[in-house]
């Protein structure tokens, strides 16, 4: 009998068949199955593979994250560090500009503490000056000397060209305006472009006002000094002509005596005391000058008619009316009727009128025994008793009196006795030029 070909006959040929999978569930009496396709597990695989890799790629994202995160945590806590580190460094910095700034502050003011207290001093001065200065307007100051100048240079700091300029006070202002030296290779972050900071500015400013300062002082001080050897040498010049010509005003011997060593001050800049010790000097030379002035005008050293000639002498000469010798008592000058004339001295008038051969006459009293005769006058202008200064017009020549012709007769008199007029008229020339 012939057997039935079979599925399974047919496998060994065709391959063992391969059956879906089922999935069989029994509860009671219920049984269920379920067939799974190979398209569904294919998926349900790769599904769960696809989950298992997502998870193993955000647990690692967040591990790496955290990792990161520490990172730049501590990165910032760095870099927090050295912030803080640096703002206490630059903290510290400013710290000691600060009082770096507030040392030279005060620096900069006890500076212009002290240049206003020089300035005050040389106010000081200028007024003490002022009066002695205008009592000495008229004694000639001789020039300095080139060595004295040369002297008063080396007293000056010129270690500094480009700082030796003298611009007075006012740089207390301005400031100054000679040229700067700058120094391009050492320029430092705190300097302008000029290289030069503020403090080496300022600095450079103290020192030309210091200068000008300086400068003042010994301007000052040699003025006192000059006019000092000046007022004294005027002194002693009127009382040489003086007494040369045996007009004894003041002795010699009477000054007061002044010695000692020759110690210069350590400083060019002398003293407050040294500086007023010289103002007494120079107060003391114009009192001597002022005393021998006031007693050089109550001498009769004019000339009663400035510009005109003499025509006769002092001494023995023809008479000119009687034509025989005959002592002729003063000198005579050629004179115009109406022409003014002059006292030669302060004094008081004690004639003044008709008085024999003189004619018109007035006679002054200049102390000290000297007294001065004007005579042949056309008009008297001045009274008995009456107070006259030098210069002033007593009268008007004429020809009145034992006279030729018109003339002015001037005698001087000292103690009573009649002396020759054109010695004191030579010495009025001579003293001329120191009044």
């Amino acid at each position: 009998m012939a057997r039935p070909v079979t599925d399974e006959s047919r496998l060994p040929i065709f391959g063992k068949r391969k059956e879906p999978h089922t999935i069989i569930i029994a509860r009671g009496d219920a049984i269920s199955h379920f067939t799974i396709r190979p398209w569904v597990l294919a998926i349900g695989g790769s599904l769960c593979a696809a989950a298992a890799i997502g998870y193993l790629l955000a647990t690692s994202y967040l591990v790496i994250r955290d990792d990161l995160i520490g990172a730049s945590v501590a990165r910032q806590a760095r870099m927090q560090q050295l912030y803080e580190d640096r703002i206490s460094t630059l903290r510290a910095q400013v710290d000691r500009i600060t009082s770096r700034q507030l040392l030279d502050q005060r620096a900069m003011e006890n500076k212009v503490a002290d240049l206003i207290e020089r300035q005050k001093t040389l106010s000081r001065r200028s007024g003490r000056l002022a009066p002695l200065l205008k009592r000495a307007g008229g004694v000639p100051v001789p020039q300095a000397k080139p060595e004295a100048l040369e002297q008063q240079t080396q007293l000056l700091p010129t270690d500094d060209p480009a700082d030796a300029v003298f611009v007075g006070i006012d740089p207390i202002i301005t400031g100054p305006t000679g040229p700067a030296k700058t120094e391009t290779n050492s320029l430092r972050p705190s300097e302008g472009l000029s290289g030069e900071s503020a403090a080496e500015k300022a600095e450079k400013i103290f020192r030309t006002i210091n200068r000008s300062l300086h400068q003042i002082e010994t301007e000052q001080i040699h003025k006192v000094r000059n006019l000092t050897e000046s007022a004294f040498e005027t002194a002693d010049n009127i009382t040489d002509t003086l007494n040369a010509a045996g007009l004894k005003v003041e002795d010699r011997n009477d000054e007061t005596g002044m010695g000692g060593p020759l110690i210069t001050p350590d400083s060019p800049a002398e003293s407050v005391e040294n500086f007023e010790m010289r103002l007494q000097d120079l107060d003391s030379a114009l009192d001597r000058l002022d005393r021998l002035k006031k007693r050089v005008r109550t001498l009769p050293l004019a000339n009663p008619a400035p510009g005109m000639p003499v025509t006769s002498l002092f001494g023995v000469r023809r008479d000119p009316l009687l034509g025989t010798p005959a002592f002729h008592a003063g000198i005579d000058f050629r004179a115009h009727i109406g022409q003014r004339v002059t006292a030669t001295a302060g004094g008081i008038v004690t004639k003044a009128g008709r008085n024999g051969g003189y004619g018109n006459m007035v006679e002054i009293d200049h102390g000290n025994g000297f007294t001065s005769r004007y005579a042949h006058l056309s008009r008297v202008l001045v009274s008995e008793n009456q107070k006259v200064s030098f210069g002033t017009v007593i009268g008007a020549a004429g020809s009145t009196g034992r006279s030729t012709g018109p003339h002015l007769h001037y005698e001087v008199r000292r103690n009573g006795k009649a002396v020759n007029p054109a010695n004191f008229l030579k010495t009025g020339r001579q003293i001329e030029k120191l009044l």
